[in-house]
């Protein structure tokens, strides 16, 4: 199987699992007890703080957040800000991922005022628009450094610096999921206050992502129960998950120039085939895109066809997110840039992984 679906989710790299076993064999304990056998898994969680922090810059450890994968940090980056302040105003993007977007209408709901930017036709953000929107009551923004369906590039660091100078004590949170694996994603490159991350984006396990919240900032739990996490998300830890999932972002950070390389070579000789062979068009061709992202429109061929053919022969891709597979509508991002409900249907997600090689553009441009 040629696996052209990464966006989705990836193998799990030899790193993480290397340093997974300990803890789901011998080294099982609950970090929160206080005995020899919870002490060695709470002082696994504490180093795998520490090395997430200098990771993404932080100031302090404590700036990390452990969750249950990158759903859970978009939702707690978005509401834990805003859902105890009476009023607090929300300000996002037509094309976050659903755990953004629908956390912001579940806000909207409750009564704190939304305001949601359109995108230009290459799926970039209205910047002037957003910001516009900000004001003295909107306590958060949201704008996801990339789109997990065309790979579009969001100028997020431009749009951080112009929300705090326009309303100090605004915050801007970031849904750098996609991003990760081929961008840069620090406090300082990217100028929020709350970044999320997801563990199987970059090669770690499934079902455990990170919060980064800036220190000074208050968050209210969307998760009760036993206080974990300085009482900002409950839940017994996943000690092998998480120490995976550093183990994964430190490997994608290390890797990171080998694999922009391999894999922007991989795309171009891609998108160069198919458009040579094909009435095709690249999505958000006239903006920057995540070198591992092509999202391609097929004229004149059903997506889901596409995708079932190419199953069929050897090659895994999709129609639009993993979390919009199946879905009866269009693609929510697909219609923010404007897209009619035939050239959307004939849209498929071509994305590429720390696996891929060189040659797997050729191999997928032939199927």
């Amino acid at each position: 199987m040629l696996y052209l679906y990464p966006a989705a989710t990836t193998p799990v790299r030899p790193e993480a699992r290397e340093v997974m076993y300990p803890f789901l064999a011998d080294a099982f304990g609950n970090p929160s007890g206080m005995h020899a056998v919870s002490r060695r898994a709470k002082n696994a969680i504490v180093e795998a703080r520490e090395r997430a922090a200098t990771l993404l810059g932080a100031a302090h450890p404590l700036e990390i957040v452990f969750t249950g994968g990158g759903t859970e940090s978009d939702n707690l980056g978005v509401a834990g800000p805003v859902i105890g302040s009476l009023g607090a105003g929300v300000a996002t993007t037509a094309i976050e991922h659903e755990a953004v977007l629908e956390t912001a209408r579940f806000l909207g709901r409750l009564g704190h005022p939304l305001h949601v930017a359109g995108v230009d036709t290459s799926g970039v953000v209205d910047t002037e628009a957003l910001v516009a929107a900000v004001d003295g009551e909107t306590r958060l923004v949201s704008v996801m450094a990339a789109n997990n369906e065309t790979g579009v590039i969001q100028p997020v660091a431009k749009i951080a610096a112009a929300v705090h100078r326009k309303v100090p004590g605004a915050v801007v949170h970031t849904d750098a999921v996609q991003a990760f694996v081929s961008e840069p994603v620090t406090v300082d490159h990217l100028g929020a206050d709350l970044i999320s991350l997801a563990s199987h984006k970059v090669g770690g396990p499934k079902g455990v992502g990170l919060l980064y919240v800036r220190d000074g900032i208050t968050l209210e739990p969307v998760l009760h129960g036993g206080g974990q996490e300085r009482g900002r998300r409950s839940g017994t830890h996943d000690v092998a998950g998480i120490v995976g999932m550093v183990a994964a972002l430190e490997a994608a950070a290390a890797d990171r120039s080998r694999f922009r390389s391999d894999v922007a070579s991989a795309r171009a000789d891609f998108e160069r085939r198919v458009l040579a062979a094909l009435d095709a068009t690249i999505t958000g061709s006239g903006a920057q895109r995540l070198v591992q992202h092509s999202h391609l429109r097929l004229r004149g061929i059903e997506a889901e066809t596409m995708v079932v053919r190419l199953d069929q022969a050897g090659v895994a891709v999709s129609a639009g997110s993993a979390c919009q597979s199946g879905a009866v509508e269009i693609s929510h991002v697909l219609a923010a840039m404007g897209m009619d409900p035939t050239a959307a249907a004939e849209c498929l997600r071509f994305s590429f992984g720390w696996t891929s090689t060189p040659d797997d553009g050729a191999r997928a441009a032939e199927a």
